[in-house]
């Protein structure tokens, strides 16, 4: 895997595509995390990261000439919250074939003001009932949704399907959001603390992450090796004292 550096960002292609829109291509590259856009230096009205290892769509600094994201064949199963602060004039946004399993993951689309072009094709979440009327009662703004014009009986039929009491609980029914939970331990007193884990440890480590039951949940354990963090080891099926569990 390839780490998203300003340097990385400087040394890829960048052009004004068909569209005329100034595009940076950052295909390919297995990039796993969304970090370092601010060397963009806001200077794209698109930017591809189609072919790349990403799990969460998150880590934007305030892009405001960003118009346009391109996420193919990625891995993505979470939609960080508050893009509409970072990403504010996003038109496009192209998810086809990650990891979204349910309705109520897209819900954080819906404050993208200028969001009008998804794609959420070979995505889970696609296979959910009432899938294309939920997207649509959820996110009004869009036009077009997996390269399909939304019609107009279309909305009659979301606005019709979600309307009065039943409506509602029918959308807190679909909406619920995938919950992945991980343990991590509280952060040690730094006194009387050697570096680095132990042996011990270490085969923790190694059990957690054979025993993780999705590729979001290794990587969060490999990130925790790299910041010093030791997945606890459990006792008798308990957490031991000092452990919590973190919502990703």
């Amino acid at each position: 895997m390839v780490r998203l550096t300003a340097e990385l960002i400087e040394q890829s292609a960048q052009y004004t595509n068909p569209v005329r829109d100034r595009e940076l291509d950052l295909r390919g590259y297995r990039i796993p995390v969304l970090e370092n856009l601010g060397a963009t230096l806001d200077q794209f009205d698109t930017i591809d990261f189609s072919d790349n290892d990403i799990r969460k769509l998150d880590g934007f600094p305030l892009l405001k000439r960003l118009k346009n994201l391109l996420f193919n064949n990625n891995r993505i199963v979470r939609i960080g919250d508050d893009l509409e602060q970072s990403i504010p004039n996003l038109e496009s946004l192209i998810l086809t074939n990650n990891g979204l399993q349910e309705l109520g993951d897209l819900d954080s689309l819906s404050l993208l003001p200028n969001l009008e072009h998804l794609s959420l094709l070979r995505n889970p979440v696609t296979t959910k009932k009432n899938y294309r009327f939920y997207v649509i009662h959820k996110v009004p703004q869009i036009r077009v949704l997996d390269f399909q014009r939304i019609k107009l009986k279309e909305r009659q039929a979301a606005t019709k399907l979600f309307k009065g009491k039943k409506g509602q609980q029918l959308v807190q029914e679909l909406g619920k959001r995938s919950k992945t939970f991980t343990v991590i331990d509280k952060l040690p007193d730094k006194r009387g603390v050697s570096n680095g884990p132990s042996k011990e440890e270490i085969e923790s480590i190694k059990k957690a992450i054979a025993n993780a039951k999705s590729l979001d949940e290794v990587e969060r354990l490999n990130q925790m090796l790299k910041s010093g963090q030791v997945p606890g080891k459990e006792v008798n099926g308990k957490r031991r004292k000092g452990q919590y569990l973190v919502l990703i």
